[in-house]
């Protein structure tokens, strides 16, 4: 490519998007560094970790069967991971359609990729999914599934944020 053809894109890149901030590579949102990516997997493991407990909690206190479970599991892991990246967003002055579009775009793959892997982890680590609450297997075999899926989310969100999507989009809501 053409020396001056490239400098003349990134002066009108940065005259239409502002000139990259520090944080920021080329004005499309943080900067996709390992801490980024752990701060906003640790943001979206307090959601799906909340939503997977209560879950786990409420269907094996009612003894329902591992699928019900499960899938109660899911659903309030993805309602609780939601929630909380939308209260952030509406805090900062943004209208609740806006905020919604946001927090599907910034926590979608990562809580889809997170559940994935903690309840695969759960599935196949022998009797995890008969284990009550009472049972240490119960409680080890979540706190271990969630930290898995901590490490394997961890590269996923640092590739999102990269390329100026999943929790990059959040990022500009926060002061």
């Amino acid at each position: 490519m053409d020396h001056t053809a490239h400098t003349g894109h990134e002066q009108q890149h940065e005259h239409t998007h502002g000139a990259p901030t520090h944080g920021q590579h080329q004005g499309h949102g943080p900067a996709a560094t390992w801490s980024t990516a752990v701060q906003a997997t640790l943001h979206c493991l307090t959601g799906c970790a909340v939503g997977e407990v209560l879950g786990m909690v409420v269907g094996t206190a009612f003894d329902w069967g591992n699928l019900p479970t499960t899938l109660l599991a899911v659903v309030l892991a993805f309602f609780f991971g939601y929630s909380f990246t939308l209260r952030g967003v509406l805090r900062a002055g943004v209208d609740f359609r806006t905020a919604f579009r946001v927090a599907l775009a910034a926590d979608t793959l990562s809580i889809a990729v997170m559940e994935l892997i903690d309840n695969g982890v759960i599935l196949v680590w022998p009797s995890a999914m008969d284990a009550t609450l009472a049972e240490p297997l119960f409680w080890i075999s979540l706190a271990a599934s969630l930290v898995i899926a901590f490490v394997v989310t961890t590269p996923v969100n640092k590739w999102t944020i990269g390329r100026g999507k999943g929790h990059a989009v959040v990022h500009r809501y926060h002061h």
